[in-house]
């Protein structure tokens, strides 16, 4: 099914409702525009969007605050990572940058054979050079320096524009994002409005709205972050959003065919690995895992590469374009077809999400496995997405940004 959004204020079923139904992208995290939902409701049901979709369109870079330490840079954060004949580069060219994780290259099996899962066929190999990652998704302690130092205002901070919305009443075109509020009783799974809403006031600062703050959440990820925003941080942190393949390849940790990006068992020695939804979805989380919402970046035991929360937390925007399945093409550092298509949400440019979020269980959804996609209107944040990045090695400089 697809939810009104942003561009697309129509909704379509497409085929019969399932347990866990694949369209269901809000719950998954791989939510549709910003508006999807809330926002459509909020400006009424005759405001669509007119002005064309263009899916070159990003936000402009703020100026780079850190030095480069990367072939690909500086330029935009959706440079083409590097390759070289030597490649796969297995050993680091020289000491990690803050922060970050060496991740060597090599070659592994990209996709999954979950039945709930076509579009992540067919599951192919791909070989890719090294990179560095960063260890945490990017928390607010870190976004919140990147918008002192430039002044950013996210998307969800800025009020819709109207042209975007013909004859929606201006008082309606406030600025906001998705929040996730369970509701009071038993709904319907197939109905994602009954736990989505749109939030006026909602934004990073705020996770919940108003009346929200970060107080003691400095060291969370960063939510309510559209693509636009993630790529915006990457530029001034020197950085880029890794592609799809390097996400999976990092989130696998070296290990080969594993159900989690941990091994097979779920709770290995009794222990939570993951900060996902236990308990009914969508209205009672016991957060056995200690945690309702978002977690402290960190508070589960890391990959083999080193990397945290590589499942569930918070969905992770990837570079590439969303299509369904992997299409025919290179097999050495891809980076995804050249343009977006959902046929859920047709016209609507998409990027790739990964790794699932705090609303992902085995009972409901369970793409936070290793191999499961997602996605994302490009101006579309809420209040499970955001992301992390990867820098690409300098063979002829040393040094590390800040």
């Amino acid at each position: 099914m697809s939810k009104p959004s942003r561009r697309n204020p129509s909704a379509r079923r497409a085929g019969p409702p399932r347990r866990r139904p694949g369209w269901l992208w809000p719950t998954l995290g791989v939510a549709t525009s910003l508006a999807a939902v809330g926002l459509y409701l909020v400006i009424g049901p005759g405001a669509a969007r007119s002005r064309a979709s263009d899916p070159s369109r990003a936000v402009p870079a703020a100026p780079v605050a850190h030095e480069v330490v990367a072939e690909n840079h500086p330029g935009s954060a959706t440079d083409e990572p590097s390759s070289s004949p030597e490649s796969p580069s297995k050993n680091p060219p020289g000491p990690a940058p803050e922060g970050m994780a060496w991740i060597s290259g090599g070659t592994f099996l990209m996709g999954s054979t979950d039945g709930t899962m076509r579009d992540a066929l067919p599951v192919h190999e791909v070989t890719l050079d090294g990179f560095w990652m960063d260890r945490t998704e990017v928390t607010n302690r870190q976004f919140e320096r990147f918008v002192r130092e430039t002044g950013y205002r996210t998307v969800a901070e800025r009020p819709p524009d109207p042209k975007d919305f013909p004859g929606a009443p201006p008082e309606n075109l406030v600025p906001g994002s998705l929040v996730f509020t369970p509701p009071v009783g038993k709904v319907s799974l197939d109905e994602p409005y009954s736990w989505w809403r749109y939030v006026p006031g909602a934004d990073w600062r705020h996770p919940e709205g108003p009346g929200s703050d970060l107080a003691g959440r400095e060291d969370h990820p960063v939510v309510h972050v559209c693509w636009d925003d993630a790529i915006a941080f990457a530029r001034w942190a020197g950085k880029r959003l890794p592609t799809e393949a390097e996400w999976e390849y990092a989130a696998r940790g070296g290990l080969e065919g594993k159900r989690y990006v941990w091994g097979d068992e779920f709770r290995p020695e009794g222990r939570w690995r993951v900060n996902n939804w236990q308990g009914p979805f969508p209205i009672g989380n016991t957060a056995e895992d200690g945690y309702p919402r978002t977690a402290p970046v960190g508070s589960f035991p890391p990959n083999g590469f080193g990397l945290v929360d590589m499942a569930g937390n918070v969905w992770e925007w990837c570079a590439d374009w969303y299509r369904p399945g992997y299409p025919s093409g290179p097999r050495k550092d891809p980076r995804g077809p050249d343009s977006s298509d959902d046929p859920n949400e047709p016209g609507i440019p998409k990027r790739v999400q990964r790794g699932g979020s705090f609303l992902c269980s085995d009972l409901y959804c369970t793409r936070y496995l290793p191999g499961a996609r997602g996605k994302g209107a490009t101006d579309s944040g809420a209040s499970h997405t955001g992301f992390r990045c990867v820098l690409s090695p300098c063979r002829t400089h040393e040094g590390r940004p800040r």
